[in-house]
């Protein structure tokens, strides 16, 4: 166990850039039950200070790689059980270091229905093909006159039986795979069609009704589109690769004939020349084409992946507006505004539904009724989801606060997005049973103003809505990434073990469902933890899992100081040398990083606790219990552009970025239609990736430069020049139409440094790009 773990261990460590015994250290740790955020956070001298990210590559890395030594060892054990196993073959298996190469290995041992290959060997013609290659000089017409038989009718039976059991022996000859599958994947292009018929009913497709571009170029979000465009029956796919290749031979064949040392005068070479080919097209070609599609699909699925995570990730550690009384409004046309009033602490104080709008108009009834709400709880913060009625909702509130005397309320327009999938959870339920469904959504919006980390995590982080194609890409890699995504932000920023609910403690490191509602039943029976010590007394919580959750929990005003902090209760020895050492009480220590911050690290440094941990323990003693996330701000919306016709090119405004994907950033300008911050708006320079810029929960000034009613497509631009000059293009080798705005150029076409889209080119990238809401 301790070699493979070494073995492992060196292969990760090259990948993450950390030496292999801090790729080990954290493989003990990690196979012991430790969380990342864990060892990420206290135990930087076992690991050497490897970080949550390089932490999380480990992790996945080193579950694909025993994976792939699980199939490895499968794949030996079929093959010893065969009386097939060599020397050299074990070594060529022991050293696959991907699953395509271990299979492409195992292919010709691979049990497999009878083929054609093995029908004529039994018909007597495997001499006749090991006889054509073994002397090229003699003529295969000729030679096949010797195997006609009962079952071998004629010349061309015994020639087609020989050439299924050479284009097996090519076709299983595991370098010669792997080196096509490298050329394909180095020269093929993907080529969309639209099906006949379908032009009208996948119009949404439109830009890839005769698209192709360079296969190893596509980018993630065009992929996908191509892909969900094929599910449909809108297109067909395919990859092609030597289609402008006018020789006689095509470089694939010619790949594959040159393995066998085919040559091109004798009549054994011209016959095995034309086997060659005939397997390409009909099994090589085939089998890799359908292998680089799904290469294709994993790809883009990947950056699908990481793209919401990445967004996921800003929207979680998004500002808090923080412990205000507040009022959300969940805005509805016909069926009224759902309001809801929060206290300070997020507990819900009052529910009402007001109906300002058509049919019944009591406009004067529900500001009367909202500011009644205001003066009775002393409301700091006014949330309106930004769904449908967003806008209306938001100037009758301004209104209404026109009237009210100062201090008034802050109103903010909250994204609403999962919202409605929390209203009608297990979890709302539980919480509020006899709450109506509608009301639950208000209350929500109103909390995630407050703490959105602590209420999102109440939603299930697919139904945010913060990705692109994420019903597209494999589902359980996406929960997964997200799961680890809404973890290490849960544990960076901290918990409240005594006002908690049960769902933002099932996050915190070493917990999870059960123990975080053990725990909450603990705190309603007993009251208020008094000490992380406390956690001790919960049922099943043992000593291990206070290990690994204790740090990440805080007790505010309790009888140990340091639990309001980050420094793990293994550590408050260290951090009790600390204080003495600047003769201060620990309480009164706290907060004061001047006399922090002239104590040496050094001197308080021990066989267990290093230099690492006890730079933390005084960054935390210094700023305690710290909030990681930025200060809280919001966007102010334009006065009179509520809808999407109110909006012309040129205007400026403020938004919020909602969403970001390597192509752009969608922004919300308060118009019930997100606009497209296209790549190359996003700044006067070259920007490869927009997260590079922007990220979600952002706010930025963006202008209008197009607008497209009737589809509902907004296109900005953030360049300071404004935007909108001509996009040079180079002609597409298919002599087509060039490839959406932002794509990769194809072979041959220079790449300009992000060149502002024209009108045309961008309004085909927000074609493109919206098609994935």
């Amino acid at each position: 166990m301790a070699t493979d773990v070494k073995r492992l261990a060196a292969l990760i460590a090259t990948e993450i850039s950390a030496r292999p015994e801090q790729a080990a250290a954290a493989i003990g740790l990690l196979d012991e039950g430790a969380t990342v955020p864990f060892v990420a956070r206290y135990r930087k001298e076992v690991t050497g200070g490897l970080d949550d990210t390089q932490l999380r590559t480990l992790s996945e890395r080193l579950g694909y790689l025993r994976e792939l030594d699980a199939r490895r060892d499968s794949i030996l054990q079929s093959i010893r059980e065969q009386g097939k196993l060599t020397d050299d073959l074990e070594a060529r298996i022991a050293g696959a270091v991907t699953k395509a190469e271990l299979e492409d290995i195992y292919l010709p041992y691979k049990p497999k229905r009878r083929t054609k290959a093995e029908i004529a060997r039994e018909r007597g013609l495997g001499p006749l093909a090991e006889a054509i290659l073994a002397d090229r000089r003699l003529v295969p017409a000729e030679l096949a006159q010797s195997y006609l038989s009962e079952d071998v009718a004629d010349v061309k039976a015994a020639l087609e039986g020989a050439r299924d059991i050479v284009a097996e022996q090519f076709s299983e000859n595991a370098d010669l795979v792997g080196r096509l599958r490298n050329y394909m994947k180095e020269k093929a292009f993907l080529r969309a069609r639209v099906v006949d018929g379908k032009q009208e009913e996948g119009a949404k497709f439109s830009d890839y009704f005769d698209h192709v571009e360079r296969w190893a170029n596509v980018p993630s979000h065009r992929a996908l589109a191509m892909l969900r465009g094929r599910n449909e029956d809108v297109l067909s796919l395919e990859i092609e690769v030597d289609a402008d290749d006018t020789s006689t031979v095509k470089p694939a064949v010619r790949m594959v004939a040159d393995a066998y040392q085919v040559g091109r005068d004798l009549p054994g070479d011209k016959w095995l020349l034309e086997v060659a080919g005939w397997t390409w097209r009909i099994k090589l070609s085939l089998h890799l084409s359908l292998d680089l599609m799904g290469d294709l699909r994993e790809r883009a699925g990947e950056e699908a992946i990481q793209v919401f995570a990445r967004n996921l990730k800003d929207l979680l550690l998004a500002a808090p507006a923080g412990s205000r009384p507040t009022m959300g409004l969940d805005p509805g046309i016909r069926t009224g505004v759902k309001v809801a009033v929060v206290d300070g602490t997020g507990k819900l104080v009052e529910t009402t539904t007001v109906y300002p709008f058509p049919p019944r108009n009591d406009v004067r009834g529900t500001q009367a009724e909202l500011a009644a709400l205001v003066a009775r709880h002393g409301v700091e913060l006014i949330a309106i989801g930004n769904g449908t009625g967003s806008r209306e909702t938001e100037k009758l509130v301004a209104d209404m606060l026109a009237a009210l005397p100062s201090p008034k309320p802050l109103k903010v327009i909250v994204s609403e997005a999962g919202a409605s999938v929390y209203s009608a959870s297990e979890a709302a339920a539980a919480e509020f049973p006899e709450l109506d469904v509608s009301l639950r959504g208000a209350v929500s919006i109103g909390r995630r103003l407050q703490d959105p980390l602590a209420e999102l995590v109440k939603i299930e982080p697919k139904s945010i809505g913060v990705g692109q194609y994420q019903h597209d890409v494999d589902q359980y890699r996406l929960a997964r990434a997200l799961d680890a995504v809404v973890e290490d932000a849960v544990n960076v920023v901290g918990v409240d073990l005594n006002t908690a609910s049960a769902s933002l403690l099932a996050r915190v490191s070493g917990l999870g469902a059960s123990l975080a509602e053990a725990i909450v039943a603990h705190r309603d029976a007993n009251g208020p933890f008094a000490r992380r010590q406390d956690l001790l007394g919960v049922t099943r919580l043992g000593q291990r899992t206070f290990e690994q959750c204790a740090g990440f929990l805080r007790i505010r005003d309790g009888s140990e100081p340091l639990d309001a902090s980050a420094v793990h209760p293994e550590a408050y020895g260290v951090a009790r040398k600390i204080v003495s050492a600047c003769g201060r009480d620990v309480r009164a220590l706290m907060g004061d990083s001047g006399a922090l911050k002239a104590l040496d690290p050094r001197v308080f440094v021990d066989e267990r606790f290093g230099l690492p941990t006890v730079r933390d323990i005084i960054t935390e003693l210094e700023k305690p219990g710290r909030d990681p996330r930025p200060a809280f701000k919001t966007a102010t919306f334009a006065d009179g552009v509520d809808d999407i016709k109110d909006l012309k090119p040129g205007m400026m405004l403020e938004g919020t970025v909602t969403n970001v994907a390597a192509f752009g950033a969608f922004v919300d300008i308060g118009v019930h239609q997100d606009g497209l911050v296209h790549v190359s708006q996003l700044a006067d320079r070259f920007v490869k990736d927009a997260h590079e810029v922007v990220k979600a929960g952002d706010i930025v000034k963006v202008r209008v430069v197009e607008v497209d009613v009737k589809r509902k497509r907004i296109g900005l631009t953030m360049r300071k020049d404004g935007g909108g000059g001509e996009a040079r293009q180079q002609p597409p080798r298919d002599g087509g139409k060039p490839p959406p705005c932002g794509g990769s150029p194809r072979p041959g076409q220079g790449r300009d440094r992000n060149p502002p889209p024209s009108q045309g080119a961008l309004g085909a990238a927000l074609s493109e790009a919206l098609k994935r809401k």
